[in-house]
């Protein structure tokens, strides 16, 4: 009688696991941590410095969870340093708990393209790459420090620049109304001032009770934004005031500056954060600011191009100082002069000139890293 063999089931195998080397304890083990923000939780992933993945987990993105992820990477080992996405955003808050823990960290960029389409995109991966681009010092910015009177300055700037952008859509609105306004009233508006158009609209006294013709409905309309405009302008200059006293207890040199007003010295006080010297070099500021000419060489060709990358705001306050001196300060004029002659553009020389004025800029900023007379701009 032939004998029916059993199935063999195999033995399970355990799922290959990151272990330290011999003789290595979580006490002696020198570890790196890398962290994906999201607006709800965090996840976070931890390797050690010969690179093996030791595990990742995910946190909720409040005081307590920020506590919990960082007593699980210390658990780990001795905690070197942190790559953190979006420090600026999300991960604001875990930053400035870190930062009060006394904990080294990084500005890690989210991976490019071509990492996802090769690795994929997840949550514990991005964490896994941050941490690696820590470890390998491929991320090595400093993230900003926002506990102080810039990170004040900063949010007081938002309501600034959307009052303003609020203000300019009304008048826009009002412009175009009157464009479609019937024949009686768009002789009376069409060939105002903006400033006379605004107080004759506030002066408007439509029917309430005829509101059904459209004359009386426009009035309103128009009546009603001019009222808008008013309180925005009062809450812009209100700002103003704020601002402008905030600037002057941060750093009264830069508003000593000639061009530099209390909007252009905001933006740059914003654009450095409320630990500039992170920025440890002029040519880094100038980088920050996109006014650093990139090489775009090629063969016998020895050329630079135009940086379109860095704060664009901060490259738009300097645009904002060029064009004030070239009207107003005569070594300005003078420089713009000789350049002229010399063959180049008025683009080139104000792309020149912002490159000059951002250096005066950084020693304005950081002054403690000057160990020789600051070169002057033009």
């Amino acid at each position: 009688m032939a004998r029916t063999k059993r199935p063999v089931t195999p033995a399970p195998q355990a799922v290959p696991q990151a272990v330290p080397a011999a003789g290595v304890t979580a006490g002696d083990r020198e570890v790196v941590g890398g962290v994906d923000t999201h607006k709800d939780t965090h996840t976070a992933a931890v390797i050690d410095t010969a690179g093996r993945m030791l595990g990742h987990e995910t946190f909720p993105a409040t005081g307590p969870g920020y506590a919990r992820l960082l007593d699980w990477l210390c658990g780990f080992g001795r905690l070197l340093l942190v790559g953190i996405e979006g420090t600026g955003v999300y991960g604001s808050g875990l930053a400035a708990h870190l930062r009060r823990a006394g904990v080294a960290m990084v500005e890690v960029d989210r991976p490019d393209r071509k990492a996802r389409r090769w690795q994929g995109k997840s949550d514990p991966v991005d964490a896994e790459a941050a941490a690696r681009a820590a470890l390998a010092a491929k991320a090595t910015g400093t993230p900003k420090d926002r506990d102080g009177a810039v990170e004040a300055l900063r949010v007081l700037r938002v309501a600034r620049r959307s009052g303003v952008s609020q203000r300019a859509d009304v008048q826009r609105r009002m412009k175009t109304l009157i464009v479609t306004a019937p024949e009686v009233l768009r002789e009376r508006l069409r060939g105002l001032s903006d400033k006379q158009l605004l107080a004759t609209c506030a002066r408007l006294r439509p029917d309430p009770a005829r509101l059904h013709d459209p004359v009386e409905a426009t009035k309103h309309a128009l009546r009603t934004l001019a009222a808008r405009h008013a309180q925005l302008t009062a809450e812009i200059a209100a700002l103003d005031v704020h601002l402008a006293a905030l600037v002057q207890r941060i750093n009264p040199a830069l508003l000593e500056l000639n061009g530099v007003g209390v909007d252009v010295a905001g933006q740059l006080l914003v654009t450095a954060g409320g630990n500039p010297d992170r920025i440890r070099t002029e040519p880094k500021f100038a980088m920050l600011c996109g006014v650093a000419p990139l090489p775009a060489s090629s063969g016998r060709t020895n050329r630079h191009r135009l940086n379109r990358g860095g704060d664009r705001q901060a490259n738009a306050a300097l645009y904002r100082v060029v064009l004030c001196r070239l009207r107003w300060d005569p070594r300005t004029r003078v420089y713009a002069e000789r350049r002229t002659a010399e063959g180049l553009s008025k683009k080139e020389i104000i792309r020149c000139l912002k490159r000059l004025i951002a250096r005066e800029i950084y020693y304005t900023l950081i002054p403690e890293t000057i160990t020789e007379p600051a070169p002057r701009a033009a």
